[in-house]
């Protein structure tokens, strides 16, 4: 069942969200961006969850916010306030427990969003924190803020130039045109565009590549680095997180385990875990290296 127009399963490792108004096509509201944020933080902190993936119900993935309030809906003053209360699932004021735009940036797991119909306006944005995109063939989208007199929001002014460059990120903000899956993967937004009956198979067969053989702490690790130290000024902010953090691991019983498994010849058992394991300094920094005693 629904709670918040979000429905929440987990199968083999892999939690499915499901933006779940197909009535609506699963337009968005701020009661499900929190129930968004909180079924994300649940996969993060729990170690039985490798990856989650987002779709959404019916024919549309999100037709982007609800108007049903009208020409005032998104007055939040004022009737916008009935959808969306003072914004605080999405922007910079928002609480941070409650913003699934922190929830996603901060996943210690893989995260894949499946667009399986139309998504627009944050019914793209709020894919943009995830890992991987793929979508159906029956997917439209747009970045359609400036033909609603706004401007991109949840925090997509960052995500989205990085992930396809600023010169396409331009042109599809600035027109605010809807586009299909073929433009959305030639633009570099989304990585694949599968037939509608195939796109959740897909995406946790794209799971399954991230997570078998893979150990869990250094993935959450890895997913941090990449997005944070991206854009660095230079590579030595990301040589000093890397160097640190690998000497931590190398003492640590996942390297050995991963080391033993590759000489061995079988599939790893790694035994650390994100709940209980991330070194210190994650994830904004890295941890000091511990000094070793020398034997006199």
């Amino acid at each position: 069942m629904a709670q918040d127009g979000v429905t929440v399963s987990t199968e083999a490792g892999v939690m499915l969200i499901t933006l779940d108004r197909p009535e609506k096509l699963n337009a968005y509201t701020d009661a499900m961006g929190r129930a968004l944020a909180r079924a994300v933080r649940s996969a993060s902190a729990d170690d039985a969850v490798r990856a989650i993936i987002i779709t959404g119900a019916g024919r549309a993935f999100c037709a982007g916010a609800d108007v049903s309030a009208g020409a005032e809906a998104f007055d939040m003053a004022g009737a916008g306030a009935g959808n969306f209360g003072n914004g605080r699932g999405r922007g910079r004021g928002a609480g941070r427990e409650d913003s699934f735009i922190h929830a996603l940036f901060e996943a210690t797991k893989p995260t894949i969003a499946a667009i399986n119909g139309p998504a627009v306006g944050v019914g793209i944005t709020l894919t943009l924190p995830c890992d991987v995109r793929i979508c159906s063939t029956n997917a439209r989208i747009g970045f359609v803020f400036a033909r609603r007199g706004l401007v991109p929001e949840a925090g997509s002014a960052w995500f989205l130039p990085r992930l396809v460059g600023l010169p396409q990120a331009l042109r599809w903000c600035l027109s605010g045109r809807l586009f299909d899956a073929e433009a959305a993967k030639a633009g570099g937004l989304v990585s694949e565009v599968v037939f509608p009956g195939e796109l959740v198979d897909r995406a946790r067969a794209i799971a399954a590549e991230m997570t078998q053989g893979t150990a869990p702490v250094a993935i959450a690790m890895t997913r941090a680095m990449l997005w944070r130290l991206g854009s660095a000024a230079s590579p030595d902010d990301a040589l000093a997180v890397d160097a640190a953090w690998n000497i931590a691991l190398g003492a640590g019983p996942d390297v050995k385990e991963g080391v033993a498994a590759f000489l061995e010849k079988r599939e790893p058992a790694f035994p650390g875990r994100v709940s209980a394991d991330l070194p210190p300094g994650y994830p904004w920094g890295a941890p000091k290296p511990r000094r070793r005693k020398v034997a006199s």
